[in-house]
């Protein structure tokens, strides 16, 4: 049976955060936009990432504060913790926001389909019995996380599955280095799991400034999680009823109810038959786009996780209406800017970092660096007895100290970080930050007082 033909301005494959913003922006300037999503609206940060992990880390933070209470005066009896009442809470609230999405889209017009999309190398796109076609489709498909090429790899588990666990792990095996890794490891271990994080290399989140790493290495080990360094697995099998991952150095780990792949993502690029459009995929399976997110093919472009470039929501929405502004506002020249986007990292404590590391500034700029550091105690845990530390650094370059990293790990880290991001943006200097008046006590305060 012959597929039914429809032809829109626009289509987008991938209902994720970078996909809907692109079409409903599209739709919003008068185009004729379909969008195929082949799960929940919402993608990766919706229904398995930001948002449940959100709730997650706040749970988590909400049983350290039970423990602080006592410190002020409270007489707190924790009666324990139940697992499926926040389960049953959080997915409640992500399907409340699947639904959003879907008014929303229906409000803007935008035709969606649901299932999964190929290209037919003819720039078509098949959907079930339906071929689809459009001057300008973009691809928006995000990833998933990745398994390990290791005998046993099907016995863990993914980011993914650890919203959809009925039951809470007494011991927990996380094998990474990375957001998920520190993220999910630090909420675990908040809600009463015994965790273990393993990982390849010398210390966690390499790819930052080496002062988060280490700090937040020093306080997840006295929060209780044991920290494996230089553990790449071999092989992961059950043995007696628990898990045991054997590693190219050191004795075996063992004894875990659960292990939770935390390695990585790859791209969601396999089944779309781009090869039959001759898009070329980067060796890790991206989409490699130019800064107006072009493929290599005319009319087709891609935003988000597929291809690559820092991989979080924010950018793929901000991509994703640009490259809308662009086609069909008038707007050629519109695009977002790579550079100094701000991240946080929702472990406990937080972490907030924009701009260059030192590392990287150094490479780049040499001797011009110059850093400022700070290490304190926040107010906050005057009264408690463990006493967690707050770092802070200031990269600065030149003779004029222009700003060019700004990195912060401990409590309130996540919240402080955006106004300084646009500080960052807009060029300040260690001279604008000494000159703005200092808000106490906080520890906001000590960015702008550094010496």
């Amino acid at each position: 049976m012959s597929a039914s033909s429809r032809t829109f301005d626009y289509l987008v494959i991938g209902g994720g955060s970078g996909g809907i913003a692109s079409a409903r922006r599209a739709a919003a300037l008068g185009a004729r936009v379909a969008l195929v999503e082949a799960g929940r609206l919402g993608g990766t940060c919706v229904n398995v990432g930001c948002v449940p992990k959100k709730v997650m880390f706040n749970a988590g933070g909400l049983a350290h504060a039970l423990e602080d209470a006592r410190a002020y005066g409270f007489s707190v009896q924790v009666q324990g913790f139940d697992w499926l009442q926040l389960k049953r809470g959080r997915d409640a609230y992500v399907a409340r926001l699947n639904d959003i999405y879907a008014q929303n889209l229906e409000k803007s017009g935008v035709q969606v389909l649901h299932g999964r999309a190929r290209f037919d190398g003819a720039r078509g796109v098949l959907v079930g019995n339906e071929r689809l076609s459009a001057p300008h489709t973009l691809i928006a498909v995000g990833g998933r996380p990745r398994l390990p090429a290791i005998p046993g790899a099907e016995l863990g588990l993914i980011s993914d599955d650890v919203f959809h666990l009925e039951q809470q792990p007494e011991r927990l095996l996380i094998a990474g280095a990375g957001y998920v890794a520190v993220e999910l490891g630090g909420v675990f271990a908040a809600l009463g799991t015994q965790v273990t994080v393993a990982y390849r290399e010398a210390s966690l989140l390499r790819h930052f400034d080496a002062m988060l790493g280490d700090g937040l290495c020093e306080e997840l080990v006295r929060q209780g999680i044991r920290l494996e360094p230089y553990s790449a697995g071999t092989r992961l099998e059950r043995v007696a009823g628990k898990l045991r991952l054997e590693r190219q150095l050191g004795e075996p780990l063992t004894g875990f109810d659960a292990v939770l792949w935390a390695i990585g993502r790859v791209p969601s690029t396999a089944a779309l038959g781009l090869e039959s459009l001759g898009i070329v995929l980067s060796e890790t399976g991206h989409v490699p786009v130019d800064e107006l997110q072009n493929s290599a093919v005319p009319g087709v472009y891609a935003v988000g996780d597929v291809t690559g470039r820092y991989e979080l929501t924010p950018v793929a929405i901000a991509a994703g209406r640009r490259l809308a502004e662009r086609l069909f506002g008038g707007q050629p020249e519109a695009r977002v800017d790579y550079f100094d986007i701000p991240t946080v990292v929702f472990s406990h404590p937080p972490i907030g970092t924009v701009g260059l590391s030192e590392a990287e500034a150094r490479l780049q700029y040499g001797d011009a660096v110059k850093t400022y550091q700070a290490r304190f105690t926040n107010m906050y845990y005057a009264l408690t007895e463990h006493k967690p530390k707050t770092s802070i650094k200031l990269v600065t370059v030149g003779p004029e100290e222009r700003v060019v990293g700004l990195h912060v790990i401990g409590l309130g880290a996540d919240e402080l970080l955006q106004g300084f991001a646009v500080a960052l943006r807009m060029g300040a200097t260690k001279r604008d930050f000494d000159r703005t008046m200092a808000i106490h006590p906080t520890a906001a305060e000590e960015i702008v007082t550094l010496k």
